[in-house]
Order: structure tokens, then sequence, then C-alpha cells
């Protein structure tokens, strides 16, 4: 039976859950709430107390920060990450923060605005932060860090169609929404538990009285009932302020969606307030509002319901250490002694007998109650030297399996993706080839149809030219029957005389002053004393 103690640490109190996994199932053997000055001392005491010197331990994180970048859902992997990271880098570079200072973490979830991009949940946390928590719990044997705002929700077992928020208030106060049974959005407000107690602690000078006051310290709604005055309850006005600032951004969650929330779950301290979930209720009407409880915690007479609640960060922490929830949220670097398998580990027990101490099956055991003599001293030494040679060799070739792996996938990612910009080029190379040759039918045509205008141009005034000419050298006795232009500057005139000297003298007029050029006649033909012939030349330039 797998077990782990969860620890919720805040500013004054740490709250602890031990909790124990047959299966499905799921118990939780002891919790509280301690109260300290010194964390470490406080964590040392709740690990003596529940028996948790071995057992595995989970905590939460602190000062962690929240990005969303939007990301084209068919991304590979690979491509997912680098992405991520540019993103992260490119946000950091805004706010001159030291992008290696951080360690980060990632979870996707479909985008309600574009289904063809998918919505990037970055958390990340400064490096000393994370340092500081682990040395909290240091010499104890810790194996998960993972942010509240993703295991909170651990604690219900959400329908896939399923809308709700979680609101945990603690020190801070944690706001989870929760579409389509996936964390979808993190609010993290300043606003919180600490407000409140803090202010009751300057009058009572002291945190766990605070802390009593608080859980005995009843809201009155306004449904018709008068306001009771206790001694708890006259501190309501240093509860309340915070409560409504709360629930005001709640209810601008919700309105800010078009999507229905069914329930809203009031965790942490703040739900130890009695009747605070009427008080959310009054201002939240469209969703049932209701103090988160355990989904597999059964109502028993030893121990009320709501001491369970009290501590529903801290079991919803140990969940993470179990395996629940979203993956990829652990924070807690795996060291080499947790990366040893199970069945490599050396078992002393003091309470075996010596012949059963030098049998060497599944495990290895020896007496510590007795002085090892040099067989066993060399046993044990070749022993260890072959777990650390066993370890260190499965480490290097899982690293080199994996970065091979790793360099393959980029390997064929990209021949896939050059092979589709050889396709693209060749596509664009064929279209820009047809493009050429479209171009070249246009330019000469363009080409072809200019030339001709500036052979009508050309023409157009030569004619009237030629006739003018013409008009001052012809002969009197000459006359023109027909003048043609019958291509380009081709020029054919039909002339008529009843002397054969004076045509003779028209065509060399024609010649000797360039009205024509390339000037020949036919010879004259004679009929009824008139004299006809056939002029062709060719329009000077």
């Amino acid at each position: 039976m797998a077990s782990c103690l969860g620890l919720y640490i805040d500013e004054h109190l740490i709250k602890y859950a031990k909790v124990s996994k047959d299966h499905d199932n799921f118990k939780v053997e002891s919790f509280g709430v301690k109260f300290y000055e010194k964390v470490e001392d406080a964590v040392s005491q709740v690990i003596e107390e529940t028996y948790s010197q071995k057992t595995p331990i989970s905590v939460n994180m602190s000062e962690e920060m929240y990005n969303y970048f939007d990301m084209f859902a068919l991304l590979t992997k690979n491509d997912l990450q680098k992405a991520i990271k540019t993103e992260f880098e490119a946000f950091c570079a805004d706010k001159g923060y030291n992008p290696n200072v951080f360690e980060t973490r990632y979870a996707v979830v479909e985008s309600q605005i574009d289904k063809d991009k998918i919505k990037v949940i970055h958390i990340a946390d400064n490096k000393i932060e994370l340092n500081k928590r682990i040395q909290e719990v240091e010499g104890y044997h810790l194996v998960n860090i993972s942010p509240i705002s993703m295991s909170i929700p651990n604690l219900l077992q959400v329908r896939k169609d399923e809308n709700c928020i979680v609101v945990n208030i603690e020190d801070d106060t944690v706001i989870t929404t929760i579409m389509g049974g996936k964390i979808y959005n993190l609010d993290i407000m300043e606003e919180g538990s600490k407000d409140f107690l803090s202010k009751i602690n300057l009058k009572e000078n002291s945190y766990a009285k605070s802390y009593e006051i608080c859980k005995n310290t009843t809201i009155y709604t306004s449904e018709g009932r008068e306001l009771q005055t206790t001694e708890s309850n006259s501190y309501l006005d240093d509860i309340m302020p915070t409560l409504y600032n709360i629930v005001t951004q709640v209810s601008k969650i919700i309105n800010s969606n078009t999507d229905k929330f069914e329930k809203v779950y009031i965790t942490g301290t703040g739900a130890l307030i009695n009747n605070i979930d009427l008080y959310f209720q009054e201002y939240l009407p469209d969703s049932e509002c209701e103090i988160l409880k355990p989904y597999f915690i059964e109502n028993t007479r030893d121990i009320s319901i709501k001491d369970y609640i009290e501590v529903n960060s801290a079991i919803s922490i140990a969940l993470m250490g179990l395996g629940e929830g979203v993956t990829g949220m652990n924070f807690k670097k795996k060291a080499l002694a947790d990366q040893i398998p199970s069945w490599m580990k050396i078992e002393v027990n003091p309470d075996k007998t010596k012949k059963e101490q030098k049998n060497l099956g599944g495990f290895l055991t020896w007496d510590l109650g007795q002085k090892l003599d040099n067989t066993e001293k060399g046993l044990i030494r070749i022993a260890i030297g072959l777990f650390l040679l066993i370890a260190i060799y499965s480490g290097f070739s899982g690293l080199l399996n994996y970065q091979m792996n790793q360099k393959e996938e980029e390997a064929n990612d990209s021949i896939a993706h050059t092979n589709a910009q050889i396709s693209l080029a060749k596509a664009d190379n064929e279209e820009l080839k047809t493009g050429i040759n479209i171009y070249n039918q246009k330019s000469e045509q363009l080409e072809s149809t200019s030339q001709r205008i500036q052979d009508v141009k050309k023409t157009r005034n030569a004619i009237p030219n030629l006739l003018n000419q013409i008009m001052s050298v012809i002969p009197a006795s000459v006359q023109i029957t027909s003048i043609q232009n019958t291509q380009d500057r081709h020029i054919v005139i039909n002339a008529q005389s009843d002397k054969y000297e004076q045509l003779g003298y028209f065509v060399a007029v024609l010649k000797n002053d360039v009205i024509l050029t390339e000037v020949t006649s036919t010879p004259g033909q004679k009929s009824n004393g008139v004299v006809t012939i056939q002029i062709e030349g060719e329009l000077p330039i």
C-alpha cells in the first residue's frame, strides 16, 4: 500500500495529511494543523507525530508565476516545446528577467476560442525559492513539489463536460477555473486568509487563537436574519472586506465567460467560516456554491467532515505525490538515489539471524548489532560497487538513448520539413516558369501592338505630306488616277498622260527629290492617245 505525507506550508502554519492508496481507494490516515515560528522544526514535529520518517513527502510551491500562450494544435512535441521556450524567453526579455533562474512546467488544454489552437498554462518558479522549500524538508524523503492551483482539483470527480470553479482561500486565494472537465485558467489573488488573520492577530496577539476565532465565526446572510453578536462575530468587520473582494473576482470570471458554470467550490482556511457558501450563493445566484469535500471521504462518527475540509490543501498535495492529478507538474528533480530500483537497494535488518543475513537473494541483509568480518566487508564493498556501476551505466545508457532518440526525432522532423519546403519550392518554380511564359507572350504582344501604333503614327502624317509634295512637282499634263498605301510604307500610284516624256519626268522627280524611295515604274501603255503607267515606291523614313 503506497502512502504519502502532504504538507501545505503557509506563512504561519502547516496543514498536513498522510494519505494511503490501495488500488483506487484512498484513506487519510492522519492529519492536522500546526503553527510554527521556525518551519524546519514544525516539519520535523509533523513527521515524528505521523511516523513518516521514510514516507514520501509532497509539498506545495511558493512564489510561482503563471503565463498563458496560444499555440497551433498541429505542432509536434519538440516544436511545441521550442515554441513555449521562445514565448517564455520573450516574456522574460520584456520584464527584464533572466529565464535561466526559473524552473518551468506547463500543461496543455484545448482552446475554447479557436479550435485550431491549444492553450498552454505555463508555470515558473524561481530556483532559489524552490531550494528554500527543499531545505525546509531536508533530510526526509521529498518526492514532489507542486503548485496548489493544479493539485486542488484532485479532490473532485469532475465530468468531462462539466464547468466549475474552485476557490481556495489560503494565505493567498487561488481561483482554478475548470472547463470541459479540465483545468483551463488560474487566477491568483494576493488577498486571502492572511489579510483577516493578521488583523485579528493584532488584537489577540496569537495567530493560533486568531485561526480558531475564524473557524468559529458565522456569516449571517441577508435573508431576514439579524446578525448575532458573539465574540467571534465581532471580527466580521476584519473578515468581510476580503471575502467581498474574492467573491467579486469570482463573479467577474463567471460573467466574462459565455459558458455556464454549474458549481463553485470553496475550500482553504476561508472555507472554515460558517455559512461562507451561503454568502457566495447570494452573489453568484446562477451557480451552486458549496464547500469542497474530498470525493473519497465518507462521514464518520469519530471525525467531523469539517476537520477533513480544514486540510483539503494538504490532502490534494499528498494525492499529487501518489501520482494523481495533472502529470508533469512536479518541480522536484529526481536524485540518483530516487532512480535506483527498489530491488537494488540494501535492506539492513537487525532482527534476522546470522544465517539469514548471509543468504544473498533479492535483498542484501546484515546484522548491524554484530561486528562484520573481512569477508562480509568485502561483499558489502563489492555489492555497493556493483550497484553504483550498474546505476551509473544505466543512467548514462538511458541518457544516451534518450538523446539519440531525441536527435533522431529532430532529424526526422527536419527531413520532413526540408522535403515539404523542396516540394513547395518546386511548385513555386513551376508557377514561376508559367508566369515567365505568360509574361513573354504579353511582352511580345505589347511590343507588336506598340510597333503597329508607331507605324500608324508614322504613316498618318506621311500620306498627306506625300500628296502635298506630288502636287508641287507633278507636270500639268500628268493625271494621277489612284494612290494606294498597300502595306506599311509601300505606295502604288497609277498615272496617265498624252506624252511619254511627261510621265518620265514625273518618275524622275519622285526619285530625285526623294519623295519616294526605291521607285519603280511599268512601261507605258498607250490606248486611244493616252499613256498609262504604274509607279511603286516606299515612303521615306
